[in-house]
């Protein structure tokens, strides 16, 4: 069965939303060959909406390792109103994320990645799909942004891993308790 990790830069003062405003030089080339180790092992990734419209228009035809890994891979964007995806390799999935990604979970053979920790991860979290759950904390104070924590049901994890970069990131990596 598929595991699903769920990935997201966050900042000191907690902001996960649109990194690219605040992650600047740290998200350098350890960041990089670390990100493309994790996708390497994964053979999907998921996303909501939103995220679909934030990465689609400027990580499609990028270059690099990094993002030729995901241009190729499937993608699936969950969304209620969206009803075709122009990203190749990309399926929108209509109707319960819980219920798709169980599905998702029993197929293939790598992980399923989410980059993020919007609605899609924190309702999948909630329903127990989650696997892995990282947050790389950066060492800036965004300021502003969309805050990583919203109200939500109670989920216990366990601390699996604690790592440092060298640029002074800490990746928390968590399970279910």
């Amino acid at each position: 069965m598929r595991s699903l990790i769920v990935s997201s830069l966050v900042s000191l003062d907690g902001v996960h939303g649109d990194p690219q405003s605040w992650i600047g030089d740290l998200f350098d080339e350890q960041a990089v060959e670390e990100s493309l180790a994790t996708l390497l092992d994964c053979d999907a990734m998921l996303m909501g909406r939103n995220t679909y419209d934030y990465f689609a228009p400027n990580w499609s035809t990028a270059s690099g390792p990094y993002l030729e890994r995901i241009n190729e891979m499937p993608k699936y964007v969950f969304s209620s109103t969206l009803t075709r995806a122009d990203w190749n390799n990309t399926t929108v999935v209509p109707g319960d994320p819980a219920a798709a990604v169980r599905e998702l979970k029993e197929q293939g053979d790598g992980h399923l990645m989410i980059y993020g920790y919007g609605r899609l991860a924190q309702t999948l979290l909630e329903d127990g799909l989650v696997d892995r759950l990282n947050f790389v904390v950066n060492p800036v104070m965004a300021g502003s942004g969309t805050p990583l924590f919203r109200p939500g049901k109670r989920t216990d994890l366990r601390l699996v891993s604690a790592t440092e970069r060298r640029n002074g990131a800490i990746t928390l990596s968590y399970a279910k308790a």
